[in-house]
């Protein structure tokens, strides 16, 4: 499976921001003998570091970007936030965020359900790993493990709710990370996302 493509998906006005100056943040790397888990929750696996990989390849942008509001990111002086629609994964991730001396908020819902209208606008940075894998439609939400991975025909149906949802979310400068299967029509999700105004790119 090749699961190395990571989109980065970001407003006009940051589409031709280059960076010339590295910037320095004190950085805390999670310890993999520390995390959390669940028999029904999926482990750090590929899909994970390579998401990690791509943070870290656009890691001089990301500082120079200065997010005030992320979801998923632990970034200096910035306000971050994650869900997830597993309630076990919610209690992995607190319990491995404690353990590592980070705290944030964290909130059992689908997608950003209950948070999309208070935050329209206001996220600068979303990092997702969705559900991607092609699987048959009823596999998807039904609880449990599989809601990681299962993602329904050509693993878009999560997806695919995300990307509307993302552009209501990010503000002006947001950005939007997203690990996606050759077998999920990267170019598609490019193709959509630049109608709406994005910039897009694979790292």
């Amino acid at each position: 499976m090749d699961i190395s493509i990571s989109l980065r998906l970001i407003k006009p006005s940051q589409a031709f921001y280059l960076v010339a100056k590295l910037s320095k943040m004190p950085s805390r790397t999670a310890q993999i003998r520390f995390v959390s888990s669940h028999p029904e929750v999926y482990e750090p696996c590929d899909d994970s570091f390579a998401l990690v990989d791509a943070l870290l390849a656009d890691r001089t942008n990301l500082l120079e970007h200065r997010p005030t509001l992320s979801m998923e990111l632990e970034a200096n002086g910035a306000y971050y936030i994650a869900t997830d629609i597993n309630p076990h994964a919610v209690k992995v991730t607190r319990e491995t965020l404690d353990v590592h001396g980070v705290d944030a908020p964290l909130i059992t819902t689908d997608i950003a359900s209950g948070l999309a209208r208070r935050l329209a606008g206001l996220v600068d940075v979303i990092i997702v790993n969705p559900p991607y894998v092609p699987t048959p439609a009823e596999e998807v939400g039904r609880g449990g493990i599989a809601t990681a991975w299962a993602g329904g025909e050509n693993g878009r149906s999560v997806i695919d709710k995300i990307l509307p949802i993302a552009d209501i979310l990010l503000s002006d400068k947001g950005w939007l990370y997203m690990v996606t299967l050759t077998a999920n029509n990267s170019s598609d999700i490019c193709r959509q996302m630049r109608q709406k105004g994005y910039c897009a790119c694979r790292i």
